[in-house]
């Protein structure tokens, strides 16, 4: 059985990205999703689960879940340093990273589990498609987002940028990976859009040669939107 642990599900769950989790679990025999509360104790203190879970939040509830986490810094480096799958999507990467800056200078100290920072701009939301690659993968999706990251992610990224930007508009590198600590701006929702990613992320849970839900219908999506990406002239920033 796969055991999915969802972190705070009522307050990060912005753009559908909680399908994220629905789509594996109608994808996958077997899969318990525990929604952990901001008053709960996180599960993975206490036993082994297979995949960490969060999805974007509000900028004020990033500080709600900065505060919860911190007393179990240590235990999140510990288990990014094992190989423990997370998988973190829009600005939820901005909580397990050194700091995020307000306009005004002010810093709200992150989990300081990546090497990168966040600059917001609160009066301008940046809005695009994205369209990029992970080994032979091609990944589709969008970003929204009102905060970008700062830092050298060369070495550690999740994906090449092929159309768009990656975690700033000067960066071509999308995302910070640490072992299987996956944090990306990439929405969609991501898995549902990407169904070869979908399998990817399965794979390092060890479930191989699955079908996924709709699976020909999500591949016959993908490819469209994929085509339609690749040949638009639009630029993407």
């Amino acid at each position: 059985m796969l055991k999915i642990e969802v972190l705070f599900p009522e307050i990060c769950n912005l753009f559908g990205n909680p399908f994220n989790v629905k789509y594996l679990k109608n994808s996958v025999k077997d899969v318990e999703v525990i929604n952990t509360q901001l008053t709960d104790t996180p599960k993975f203190l206490s036993e082994k689960v297979d995949m960490i879970y969060m999805s974007p939040m509000t900028e004020s509830s990033q500080e709600l879940v900065i505060e919860k986490l911190k007393p179990y810094k240590e235990n999140i480096k510990k288990l990014v340093q094992e190989g423990q799958l997370f998988l973190i999507i829009g600005n939820a990467l901005e909580v397990f990273g050194k700091y995020i800056e307000n306009e005004d200078g002010t810093k709200i100290d992150g989990l300081g589990i990546t090497n990168l920072y966040a600059k917001r701009d609160m009066m301008h939301r940046f809005n695009s498609l994205f369209l990029g690659k992970i080994e032979d993968i091609k990944i589709v999706g969008f970003k929204s987002q009102f905060a970008m990251s700062y830092g050298d992610n060369s070495n550690n990224y999740v994906f090449d940028v092929i159309k768009g930007n990656g975690i700033n508009k000067e960066s071509k590198y999308e995302g910070i990976r640490i072992n299987n600590f996956i944090g990306t701006y990439v929405l969609g929702p991501l898995l549902i859009l990407n169904p070869y990613f979908t399998k990817y992320i399965l794979k390092i849970m060890g479930v191989e040669n699955v079908k996924l839900q709709y699976e020909k219908e999500a591949i016959e999506c993908y490819e469209k939107r994929l085509k339609e990406f690749e040949n638009a002239d639009t630029k993407y920033d």
